[in-house]
């Protein structure tokens, strides 16, 4: 089965080759845009995983369109608009705050539990998001070569088209692999 998700992520693996600094001061404001196209940092992980930027909420519509059911939040802070948006629209709801200068390997393990809990492929899939997509990368990544075993080379190189972890996370990614 693992090496079924991991041909049809070599098939679908898209990255958006957008990248935006890190806007830390703004992350409880909706952006601007009503497409897909416009969603920052939009990628497809895998057959039943895909993990963006801050989506609208036209932007969720347009997802739930495409078959995600579960969306996983990223951002601390008050998330009560986003999760009546999500939940609004049928789709289940996670809030892991994680801290941009100091994730956890809780919060990883968090994410764990919420993934390895939402339906399976033929129930839709599974949108991580944060801010700009880069805590959502990461912990993409994290669960690609931690939980479905994605050669490390190839889940790092989607991870790096989208962002260039920075020291902090970089520690925080050989934490969390020396955990899992």
């Amino acid at each position: 089965m693992k090496k079924m998700v991991y041909l049809l992520m070599l098939a679908s693996l898209s990255v958006s080759s957008v990248v935006f600094a890190h806007g830390g001061a703004h992350e409880h404001e909706m952006p601007e845009g009503q497409t897909l196209e416009t969603l920052e940092n939009l990628r497809t992980d895998g057959p039943t995983m895909m993990s963006s930027g801050l989506p609208s909420e036209k932007q969720f519509e347009l997802l739930q369109d495409e078959g995600v059911h579960t969306v996983i939040d990223l951002i601390p802070g008050d998330r009560s608009k986003e999760k009546g948006i999500v939940t609004e629209l049928g789709m289940t709801y996670h809030n892991i705050p994680v801290d941009w200068e100091n994730p956890t390997v809780q919060n990883f393990a968090d994410y764990v539990d919420v993934m390895d809990s939402a339906p399976q492929a033929d129930k839709g899939k599974v949108l991580t998001h944060c801010r700009k997509n880069w805590r959502g990368a990461v912990f993409t990544y994290l669960y690609q070569v931690t939980q479905l075993d994605v050669p490390e080379a190839q889940a790092r190189a989607a991870l790096e088209k989208t962002w260039q972890p920075n020291e902090t996370w970089q520690k925080f990614i050989k934490r969390t692999k020396a955990e899992f």
